[in-house]
């Protein structure tokens, strides 16, 4: 497998397909670089070098009880980039990985950057706060929690139903695509599972997304039951500036596999701009 190890002695899991610049791709929870296949796969063949590691924790890397936070996230981020010396990137962060995306600016800045998408992505934050009225209640994500340390594999089963709007009248989502998400999770280290959570829901990327100064483009459906588009999309495409908003009408959190092919010519136009 293709590694790279962190000086904390964890190993980061990466697949490097393609030649060309580069784009490198973050996964949400509780998935791995599997979740960005469908949009590899188009990329690369058309002439894009497409790259994307299993976050600490998650999928084919080291499950370290350390580390399961943003910052460290954003770090191993920057240690790949580094360690395969890429310059002129763009970054994708779906998800949380759209967190690790904003912190990875906010602590190592955009020298290596060339563009940034963020795709159903948790920043500015998540949680309701005084700030941030428009948020979800803390009770939501220790439901989460709950969940997790109650009955993992029956959660992520069930989370799978709103994931990808497969809970909405007249979904074609199949069960085969419901069950990749459950074996994503079932990989994911159960220390960085429960981990994970706080990290997206409780860091504030404010001060991250001030930092963009890249063309970026933000993409959200607005039936995202996971990450709600008011608090996530709507603030963010405002915080950054001249970014470029792309609303998809009743897409679900999902919509990297749900919407692939939009999603796969949206990236390919904003690479190609």
């Amino acid at each position: 497998m293709s590694t790279i190890t962190i000086p904390d002695g964890t190993r980061i899991y990466y697949k490097d397909w393609g030649t060309g610049a580069p784009v490198v791709f973050s996964h949400g929870w509780p998935l791995s670089s599997d979740s960005w296949e469908d949009q590899m796969l188009f990329l690369a063949a058309r002439g894009y070098r497409c790259i994307a590691h299993d976050r600490r924790g998650h999928g084919r890397s080291s499950q370290p009880w350390n580390g399961n936070e943003m910052d460290t996230y954003a770090d191993d981020l920057a240690a790949l980039i580094q360690t395969l010396d890429l310059r002129g990137v763009t970054l994708v962060g779906f998800s949380t990985g759209g967190g690790e995306v904003a912190r990875y600016v906010g602590r190592h800045g955009t020298a290596r950057v060339a563009k940034i998408v963020l795709v159903s992505a948790v920043p500015p934050l998540m949680r309701k706060t005084p700030a941030n009225p428009e948020g979800l209640p803390i009770e939501v994500f220790d439901d989460i929690r709950k969940g997790v340390l109650a009955d993992r594999s029956q959660f992520f089963r069930d989370l799978s139903g709103p994931f990808f709007g497969a809970n909405r009248p007249g979904s074609q989502v199949s069960q085969g695509l419901r069950d990749t998400f459950w074996l994503a999770g079932m990989q994911c280290g159960y220390k960085a599972a429960f981990d994970c959570i706080a990290a997206f829901s409780e860091t504030d990327f404010t001060e991250d997304l001030a930092r963009f100064d890249r063309p970026t483009l933000v993409v959200h459906g607005d039936d995202d039951q996971i990450v709600p588009i008011v608090a996530s999309a709507h603030r963010s495409s405002k915080l950054v500036k001249n970014a470029t908003l792309k609303i998809y009408a009743g897409a679900p959190h999902g919509l990297t596999a749900t919407h692939k092919d939009r999603l796969n010519e949206d990236l390919l136009a904003f690479l190609a701009s």
